[in-house]
């Protein structure tokens, strides 16, 4: 069973609510997980090293008392056991509880190490395909590596969390008690009371100091998202900061968000300085007070030497754990603030969801249709306002119209990044509502404006259309994309890496490698969403014939901006101010004299300005013979 099948359902966790019950309330589906037999048995062995560890523990101080009474006289030096002197053997026996002690720690950890690590996985696992869930919307709104931090900070919350709650926390408790009950049984009412006292005061100055400091800490993670956010961004558009020897300002921009960080990260430090001091003052005063009742019993003689032993030894058996409760409340609150973002994410439900009882969608044509449909992604900014047509099955429709007039808007409906606000879309008269988000995705290839590559080899962006493709496949359509030998010219070929983003290949090359995906992908629906606007009137032209392949007998949608590359669309429709302001062929549009036409006569006017000034680079010399400027 892989993680993502047996991922349970999450749980809700603030670090303002709940505390720390609820959270491991929550969180012991994780550490006890559905279907895992073997991690169950891991967690029960862990609680076993456990507790065979804190019987030595408390075993320990009791032979060292031993040892002192044996040495003091209240044994005698000459007393055998199995032939030794029992301070020898009790010295032994010392020493043999302290390893025990240690390795069953170890081994509680290494056992428990498998558990921790699942949790981490699993709850990584859920985030990360949650973030898939979530909308369009919420990714253009989001930077990429703000987002990553929040995750990486989220996961390494949750180890802590399972760790220190599952090993330190409960132990902790059970050795109070046990320590509390010898107290009273051994030395009396008052020095347990003086044991409760310290305790509590600890405590309640440990939550008390740690609250303050999950403000400072919350304040800290912020800076450091942003900090990372405005790196990784800066990165990414390496080449725009170049362009504008723009390197100061970004590195400004940059130390800002690090000099926030800075300051939060002193006040971080400078309240842990704080708080473990006040720990020492308190528990050391509760010290001393025993300290100096058991001095009185041993000159009053109504203790031992190895009893004064004995409580000190305690003592400090209990600053161990006491200490590492202090530690462990303030690595869990924290966790608690590094996950509190992680899972403000988890709890952003997805804005598009398939709807219960949504099936598979059955291509039949596919005929798309557009009834009525009308959307916005700022209520006061409507996009489209009642937009009807039809792509009739294999043919294409090209859709046109000025900058802002919603054509792009067509394809992310199309997709269902968004639902429509008003109407539907059909396909073969299914409701794209009705049908799983993931049978329509699988049935529509688009090539895009922007191309945008994963950073490996061009053989896996390729293949990414389908991933079960085999070599040949692969090749095949790159043949057909009109790229294969391009590639079979590069020194490692198909296993050549494309860089950030497909950064080491031009525009063109990108764009055929995204061709090339699509026909490997092989759909019944194909979208072109500007797919050739950001490329030269030469690359166009080389790319359009691979592109008219693609779409040969396949229902195609055409987000134009370069009119020319839509004359032969069975249908053009011309969108203005998100209605359709002229629709028909390229002939009848352009008799029309309207909208369509005014578009074409400035696009071919641009690209004869565009041609000549391609030749007079090519020839200057003889531009100049016929009597015409040469390019300076």
């Amino acid at each position: 069973m892989s993680v993502a099948e047996e991922a349970p359902k999450r749980p809700t966790v603030s670090a303002e609510e709940g505390g720390l019950f609820s959270t491991v309330r929550n969180l012991w589906q994780y550490m006890w997980p559905a279907g895992r037999t073997d991690l169950k048995v891991r967690v029960v062995l862990a609680i076993g090293a456990l507790l065979v560890s804190k019987v030595a523990t408390t075993l320990v101080p009791f032979i060292y008392k031993w040892i002192i009474d044996s040495l003091d006289g209240a044994t005698p030096d000459t007393a055998l056991l199995m032939g030794v002197a029992v301070p020898v053997v009790l010295v032994i026996a010392f020493g043999v509880g302290n390893i025990i002690d240690a390795g069953f720690q170890q081994l509680r950890d290494v056992l428990f190490a498998s558990v921790g690590q699942h949790a981490v996985r699993k709850l990584a696992l859920q985030t990360f395909e949650h973030m898939h869930r979530l909308s369009l919307r919420f990714h253009l709104a989001r930077r990429t590596g703000g987002l990553s931090r929040v995750i990486e900070r989220g996961t390494k919350g949750i180890e802590t969390i399972v760790r220190f709650t599952m090993l330190n926390t409960a132990p902790t408790l059970v050795e109070f008690v046990i320590t509390g009950t010898i107290f009273v049984v051994m030395f009396g009412v008052s020095y347990l009371s003086v044991l409760v006292v310290t305790v509590w005061l600890y405590l309640w100055f440990t939550i008390k100091a740690s609250n303050w400091r999950i403000s400072i800490r919350r304040d800290m993670n912020e800076s450091d998202t942003d900090a990372n956010g405005k790196a990784i961004d800066s990165l990414l558009n390496f080449e725009t900061v170049k362009y504008f020897a723009n390197e100061k300002m970004e590195a400004d921009r940059f130390d800002a968000s690090m000099a926030r960080y800075e300051r939060s990260a002193i006040r971080i430090w400078s309240s842990l300085g704080f708080l473990n001091f006040g720990q020492a003052v308190i528990f050391y005063s509760g010290t001393v007070v025993i300290g100096v009742l058991a001095v009185i019993g041993v000159m009053n003689r109504t203790l031992t030497l190895g009893d004064f032993v004995l409580l000190n030894t305690f003592l400090m058996q209990i600053y161990r754990p006491l200490n590492m409760i202090g530690f462990v409340y303030r690595e869990i609150r924290q966790g608690l603030t590094d996950i509190e973002e992680m899972f403000k994410l988890l709890d952003r439900p997805p804005e598009i969801q398939n709807k219960p009882g949504a099936r598979p969608i059955a291509i039949t044509g596919p005929v798309i249709r557009f009834e009525d449909v009308k959307f916005h992604y700022d209520p006061d900014r409507p996009i489209l306002k009642g937009v009807s047509f039809e792509v009739p099955a294999g043919k294409t429709i090209a859709v046109v119209g000025p900058s802002g007039a919603g054509k792009s808007t067509i394809s992310r409906l199309l997709y269902r990044f968004y639902d429509v606000i008003e109407g539907r879309i059909t396909i073969d008269g299914q409701d794209l509502r009705d049908v799983t988000q993931e049978s329509l995705r699988a049935a529509i290839g688009m090539v895009p404006q922007d191309t945008v590559l994963f950073n490996d080899t061009i053989a896996y962006n390729i293949r990414y259309g389908r991933p079960d493709a085999t070599e040949d496949e692969v090749r095949k359509a790159a043949e057909l994309a009109q790229i294969g030998h391009f590639i079979e010219a590069l020194p490692k070929g198909f296993e050549t890496q494309v860089g950030e983003r497909g950064l080491k290949l031009s525009g063109g090359e990108k764009q055929r490698v995204a061709i090339a995906r699509t026909i490997l992908k092989a759909p019944a629906i194909l979208i072109l969403d500007e797919a050739t606007s950001a490329l030269d009137t030469k690359t166009e032209q080389d790319i359009k014939s691979a592109l008219d392949l693609v779409s040969a007998n396949r229902t195609t949608l055409v987000i134009a901006h370069r009119l020319s590359t839509v004359v032969n669309a069975d249908e053009i429709i011309v969108l203005r101010d998100g209605q359709i302001a002229e629709r028909g062929t390229h002939s009848g549009l352009l008799a029309r004299q309207g909208l369509y036409s005014q578009m074409w006569n400035r696009q071919r006017e641009a690209s004869e300005v565009e041609e000549l000034a391609r030749k007079v680079a090519n020839d200057p010399e003889g531009f100049v013979k016929r009597g015409l400027p040469a390019a300076e």
